[in-house]
C-alpha cells in the first residue's frame, strides 16, 4: 500500500489521533488510514494487481483447512499495537484465531495475542512495509509476516520477533516453494513465481 504521513490541523480544538484518522478516513472513503509511532498515515486504495495478488494467496491457506473453526484468514482487520496508546495498523491480510470476536481492544482492533501471521503486499511506498511494519508487528510479538515485495520482485519471511526486528530474515527468489513454519497451524507452502507474477509492473503504482 502507499502510504503518505498526515499533517495535524493548527486551527480548532485539539484532537485525538484516533479522531484525526477517523476524520480522514471520513474524508477519504476507500483509504487506509493507520497509526505507528504516533504518526499517522493514509494509503490510497490498492491497485487490481495488488487485490489480484491477495485473493492468489488466499488459496493454500484455505487448502490447508486453515479457515475453518480453529483460524480465520482475514482481510483488513485491525491489529492494535503495543508501541503507542492509539497505534493500529490494518494489514493487508492475517491469519487470526477463530475467536478472534472476542478479543477487541479497541476502535475496532484486535490484540496482537490472536494473530498467528500477517502479510503486506507491497505498493509504491514499499519502505513502510519493509522496514516501518517490521518493527511494528515485531514489536507486537506476531509470530510470522510475509511479505509480496513487488518492488524487487521477490518474497520476505519473517520469524522469531525481538524488540523492533524479527531475528531471522528469509528472502524467496521467483521458482521457490516457500513452506511457511508450522506455527501457524498447518502445512502451506507458498509459490513465488505465482504470487510475484503480476509484480513486474509495481514500479509504476
Amino acid at each position: 500500500m502507499s502510504a503518505a504521513a498526515a499533517e495535524h490541523p493548527c486551527d480548532g480544538p485539539s484532537k485525538s489521533l484516533l479522531e484525526t484518522a477517523d476524520g480522514l478516513a471520513e474524508q477519504h472513503p476507500g483509504y487506509r488510514v493507520e497509526i505507528i509511532g504516533g504518526v499517522i498515515t493514509v494509503a490510497p486504495p490498492p491497485d487490481g494487481d495488488h487485490a489480484s495478488i491477495l485473493t492468489d494467496v488466499v488459496v493454500p491457506f484455505a487448502l490447508a483447512g486453515l479457515h475453518g473453526p480453529e483460524s480465520r484468514v482475514l482481510q483488513n482487520i485491525g491489529l492494535w499495537l503495543p508501541s503507542g496508546p492509539e497505534d493500529f495498523v490494518i494489514p493487508d491480510l492475517a491469519l487470526v484465531d477463530a475467536d478472534y470476536k472476542d478479543h477487541v481492544i479497541k476502535y475496532q482492533c484486535y490484540d496482537p495475542v490472536i494473530f498467528r501471521l500477517v502479510l503486506e503486499v507491497t505498493s509504491s511506498n514499499y519502505q513502510m512495509d519493509l522496514r516501518n511494519k517490521v518493527a511494528a508487528y515485531a514489536d507486537a510479538q506476531i509470530p510470522v509476516y510475509v511479505i509480496v515485495d513487488r518492488k524487487h520482485n521477490r518474497l520476505h519471511v519473517l520469524t522469531d520477533p525481538c524488540p523492533g526486528d524479527y531475528q531471522n530474515h528469509r528472502i524467496h527468489a521467483p521458482g521457490e516453494q516457500v513452506l511457511l513454519p508450522e506455527s501457524i497451524g498447518a502445512e502451506v507452502k507458498l509459490d513465488v513465481s505465482a504470487l510475484l507474477m503480476l509484480g513486474e509492473s509495481a514500479d509504476s503504482n
